[in-house]
């Protein structure tokens, strides 16, 4: 008896177990079937860009992961005619994603690198002044910028966390100082826009008490709290700047070298044991490149604060709207951390 009971024990089992990889397979096929048809979307409405104008755009981050995607897929729209310029740190990486751009046609058309290192305000105001004083006008902004060497806090020469410094305060000056040539190109009736890449509506409540988690550090903190940082210093933005748009995307699980960097082995691992995991429900980074530029595109039609999901669609879940308190108390905490350096290099 015990031996039949054991015997229909183990053929509900497998039967269970048949059931769960059916619907597993199922749901991966529908997705897939669902992304694939999104991507095309996303492409053809791409393909279909063709301002009247030689537009120009900065990809802060654009060296590699979801940057590189974005600047690959608007060179490869625009057929290289358009000013590009990288910003980053590895000029080798960047060098070889620029020869691969289509070889522009169009008169003022060019393709360059900047040299940043984005983790020390004083390098992105060395650079954005330089920026402006050659750049009549900017027509989009993109800012993908992220680094993960250590899980604790680690802080620059400035007193800022790096992980915070590229995801949240380098993201905030380069764009304050580049408003300058963002209003120019809305003075001549041309698209102006910012676009963030990082984490829209994935930000959860901010320790009000502690901004820039310099007392209660964790790495969780960061991935919970900088996300909503992003979504109302972007709408602080927005409503100093109405004539410009200002969009926070969120792309998904993104295959890229994000953690590749780590320090510790264990954790290095860790982390490309989860990027390993999730590849079935992930996209190349050149997926995301072409839904990442479909959102921008779209949102950049009308001026205002957006958020983009993983497709390149308007986000719709998940909303934070800020207070003026909030936003005024955030504003001027980034201001003051972003100015930080001023005194402490006099």
């Amino acid at each position: 008896m015990s031996s039949f009971l054991s015997s229909v024990a183990s053929s509900t089992t497998k039967q269970a177990a048949a059931a769960v990889g059916v619907t597993a397979l199922t749901f991966l096929a529908l997705r897939q079937h669902r992304k694939m048809s999104a991507l095309r979307t996303a492409v053809s409405a791409n393909s279909s860009f063709s301002p009247s104008y030689l537009p120009v755009a900065i990809f802060v981050g654009g060296t590699g992961g979801i940057g590189q995607g974005t600047a690959e897929a608007f060179a490869r729209h625009t057929k290289g005619n358009a000013h590009i310029i990288i910003v980053g740190r590895n000029r080798v990486a960047a060098e070889t994603i620029i020869s691969k751009f289509p070889t522009p046609t169009a008169e003022g058309a060019k393709h360059e690198f900047v040299y940043c290192d984005l983790t020390l305000m004083k390098n992105i105001e060395n650079t954005t002044k330089s920026l402006l004083e050659r750049l009549p006008r900017v027509n989009f902004l993109v800012l993908s910028t992220a680094s993960v060497t250590k899980i604790g806090r680690e802080e620059t020469e400035e007193g800022i966390d790096k992980k915070l410094a590229t995801f949240y305060y380098g993201r905030f000056k380069f764009i304050n100082d580049m408003l300058p040539a963002l209003r120019n190109a809305v003075a001549r009736d041309e698209v102006a826009s910012v676009y963030c890449i990082a984490a829209a509506g994935r930000g959860k409540t901010i320790d009000w008490d502690d901004l820039g988690l310099k007392k209660t550090y964790r790495f969780v903190s960061v991935r919970q709290q900088v996300p909503r940082y992003l979504d109302i210093i972007t709408q602080e933005f927005s409503i100093q700047n109405p004539a410009i748009s200002f969009i926070h995307a969120w792309p998904g699980t993104v295959r890229t070298n994000l953690g590749h960097s780590i320090e510790s082995t264990p954790l290095r691992l860790t982390f490309k044991l989860m990027m390993l995991l999730a590849y079935p429900v992930s996209m190349s980074y050149a997926q995301s490149g072409e839904y990442m530029l479909h959102g921008m595109l779209s949102a950049s039609k009308q001026a205002g604060w957006s958020r983009i999901d993983e497709d390149g669609k308007n986000m719709t879940k998940n909303e934070y709207i800020a207070s003026e308190e909030e936003r005024k108390k955030l504003w001027e905490h980034t201001v003051e951390e972003t100015s930080r350096w001023k005194s402490i290099s006099s």
